[in-house]
């Protein structure tokens, strides 16, 4: 475990991959001389799980409680074995779709030991998604709402870019004075206000790019990822594809921007951006990260943007 405050431990999981990063970072927090809590177990690997265990051997402390910041299969599927191993019980948000003993409420405040934290519903990245607060050192354990390095997807259905963009915004009106920030992935963050004015910055920005490519006549999303992410690794153009849709999908709800089908099969380069082949990925961990990130599961029609 890597120590990063008198309070919390970090145990990054073994899923290193594009979507994770150097793995999916799971924290414990020792909540006073008998208590230990865990947030974000990882994924489904008996390697994970074993860790936890041996911290809280390590630290002579069980587990009181397990926070699971949000559903994605690199997050949640590890709570109920280490639920299992322990007796800890499980909280997450009330939309939250895998096993969990309780649910925790928008601003609800809850204490294990001497440690309270301030659970706040950050929706965006995904629809039950959590940020924990640990108050006594106004710490954020932000899951996927903001990493440690790089940006976060935000794809449809179950990312919503303008939610996300509010999530944002609250986080920096009401904690920009955070010491410390723990996300999901990468290392921790220390000036918390200027990561998340950074945040903020990237989201306005890439919506002027998006909206500027439409103002030159890229009007399908294959041309505006193209006009957008141009100097973007191509690997990465699929899931480029993807946040340009959460953009065009609010635009086109605030009336800035008007969506026709295109009564035409999108031609290969097309649909390798708007349906991707992804079964070389098989049915492993990383795959299943893939589809929940992104939203793959229904192919994205072909169709044509213009600015109203």
């Amino acid at each position: 475990m890597v120590t990063l405050s008198p309070r919390v431990g970090r145990l990054r999981a073994p899923n290193p991959s594009p979507m994770t990063l150097d793995g999916t970072n799971g924290y414990v927090v020792r909540a006073g001389p008998g208590a230990l809590v865990a947030i974000d177990p990882g994924p489904l690997d008996d390697r994970q799980r074993d860790a936890f265990l041996a911290t809280a051997r390590e630290l002579g402390a069980p587990y009181a409680a397990i926070l699971v910041t949000h559903g994605h299969p690199d997050h949640a599927p590890g709570a109920a074995p280490l639920a299992a191993a322990t007796g800890a019980p499980v909280y997450a948000h009330p939309a939250a779709r895998f096993p969990h003993d309780r649910t925790i409420a928008d601003g609800e405040r809850f204490t294990f030991g001497d440690a309270a934290f301030t659970a706040l519903h950050a929706p965006g990245h995904a629809r039950d998604h959590l940020v924990f607060v640990l108050d006594d050192e106004r710490a954020l354990f932000a899951g996927d709402v903001v990493l440690g390095t790089g940006t976060v997807v935000v794809a449809p259905p179950g990312g919503e870019m303008r939610t996300y963009q509010r999530t944002l915004h609250r986080l920096r009106d009401e904690y920009g004075d955070a010491r410390a920030l723990y996300g999901g992935h990468g290392p921790e963050v220390r000036e918390v206000r200027a990561k998340l004015d950074e945040y903020i910055a990237h989201r306005e920005a890439r919506e002027r790019q998006i909206v500027a490519a439409l103002r030159d006549g890229n009007d399908t999303i294959p041309a505006l990822v193209e006009a957008v992410y141009h100097d973007t690794d191509r690997r990465l153009w699929p899931a480029a594809a993807r946040q340009i849709l959460a953009y065009l999908i609010a635009l086109e709800a605030e009336g800035r921007v008007r969506a026709e089908r295109i009564d035409r099969k999108p031609t290969p380069h097309e649909a390798a951006l708007l349906d991707p082949d992804l079964s070389k990925l098989g049915e492993g961990p990383e795959a299943a990260v893939v589809r929940a990130e992104l939203g793959y599961g229904t192919p994205e029609p072909l169709r044509r943007y213009v600015l109203s």
